[in-house]
């Protein structure tokens, strides 16, 4: 039997690397290029939008240890992930172009993995198996068919891409490389901004001209991805201790701290480009080159990517989804991404890596096997079954992974590091457990 997976982003491309690499038939529907959505630019396969960052890779934060967890299971996208980074300090990051490339080349050449060029319009009949896929941007027609579906529960919000600019445009003598508490080699290139520069700044930004969005609000935007401008309204400080924070920074030159920082991270291996990091905006591109170039080190800056925003759409999942992603009103029907609730690129592809298991192992007559709930690929699973609670009035929210979602540790350290580290290796050690009895892993 072949399965349909529909949508070739981070999710669809790791679940159809799961099951094709377990030896099950795939056809991979992606609409690019005769369709793209208003937020992608690029034809290739596992295309990266808000930022290059997958972001921490070391065990003492939740997304570290996902991405740990996902490399002992197997992850094409973690695979292409490491091969393609770029410096960015404990971070993973990577070069856009050659990480996207390189899992639309795996996939593409996969012997087991058919990728068609098509839009698919309405969720596939009963009777076969398909995991939906199709990220935070699904096509209208699919969603209205989705909502028929699954019924009410579906929810939208707005996130937004930060700018990209050339690293050539960048004024190094107001600016110094530096990581937070001295940490990595110098990956990030610090721009201060002093009080009086700080407040102007601010100001401007706060009464800065947005692009329409028909339906947008305040309130209803994620807070994992707030446009900078919306930081800005909320208050005098409420940058310093966001996307500007100064905490940790110091400038190498002279020893001194800043009021507030805008930091730039590397968004290709050759370090000719750097996004503005947290600096995710709605505002029109004549706005963002006016404020913008008020950073004193973005003075001359060259903007190659202006900021934009768009939609994504998730389902009530715990509501609707099994541990294994699957809709529960109709077996057979999976999906996967962040139209799950699943929040971030990794968790994405860590979605797709358990529904891909899920569909395996149901293909195979057996009951697709539970993730252990101390793993952070567990926890996910849990958060999106309902296996953590919600609350009517607030309801179901996209979700990074965190360690939050983890069963707390029964003599737990105060020591928060300390805490993280007995976290991950308890997680670590169940999932090699697992696997040992499962035999899962590729």
């Amino acid at each position: 039997m072949s399965v349909l997976v529909v949508g070739a982003g981070l999710a669809g491309c790791e679940c159809a690397w799961q099951l094709a690499s377990r030896g099950i038939d795939v056809t991979l529907a992606e609409m690019k290029p005769r369709k793209r959505s208003p937020a992608h630019s690029s034809d290739a396969f596992a295309e990266l939008v808000c930022s290059n960052s997958l972001r921490g890779d070391r065990l003492e934060n939740a997304a570290g240890l996902l991405k740990a967890e996902m490399r002992r299971m197997g992850s094409l996208i973690l695979r292409e992930a490491d091969a393609a980074r770029v410096p960015s300090g404990g971070a993973l990051a990577v070069d856009r172009e050659i990480f996207s490339q390189a899992v639309t080349q795996a996939v593409k050449t996969h012997p087991l993995i058919t990728a068609e060029s098509r839009e698919i319009t309405a969720i596939p009949e009963t009777g076969g198996i398909a995991v939906v896929s199709t990220g935070p941007l699904t096509s209208d027609a699919l969603a209205v068919d989705i909502e028929k579906t699954v019924g009410a529960g579906f929810l939208s919000f707005f996130d937004a891409a930060a700018p990209i600019i050339t690293a050539s445009s960048v004024d190094m003598s107001r600016a110094f490389a530096a990581d937070r508490y001295g940490r990595g080699q110098g990956d990030y290139v610090n721009c201060p901004l002093e009080r009086d520069e700080y407040r102007e700044f601010r100001q401007a930004l706060a009464s800065a001209a947005q692009a329409p969005v028909r339906g947008f609000e305040d309130a209803r935007v994620f807070e994992g991805c707030m446009p900078v401008e919306v930081l800005a309204r909320r208050g005098e400080d409420t940058l310093r201790f966001g996307p500007l924070r100064p905490v940790g920074l110091r400038d190498p030159k002279t020893g001194r701290g800043a009021y507030a920082v805008a930091q730039l991270r590397r968004e290709d291996k050759d370090g000719s480009m750097y996004n503005l990091v947290g600096f995710q905006t709605h505002l029109t591109f004549a706005e963002q080159r006016r404020v913008f170039t008020m950073i004193p080190a973005l003075k001359n800056a060259e903007i190659l990517r202006y900021g934009v925003m768009h939609r994504n759409t998730f389902l009530d999942s715990p509501r609707l989804l099994d541990a294994g992603y699957m809709l529960r009103s109709r077996p057979g029907l999976y999906f996967a991404g962040q139209i799950t609730g699943v929040e971030g690129y990794v968790e994405s592809a860590a979605s797709g890596l358990t529904a891909g298991l899920a569909v395996a192992w149901r293909l195979s007559g057996r009951e697709p096997p539970r993730l252990p709930p101390v793993t952070a690929l567990g926890a996910l699973s849990r958060h999106i079954s309902g296996g953590t609670a919600y609350t009517a009035t607030q309801g179901f929210q996209p979700m990074n992974i965190n360690f939050g979602l983890l069963p707390p540790l029964e003599r737990a350290p105060r020591n928060k590091a300390e805490r993280y580290a007995m976290l991950s290796a308890r997680a670590l050690d169940a999932l090699e457990e697992w696997i040992s009895e499962k035999g899962v892993a590729l």
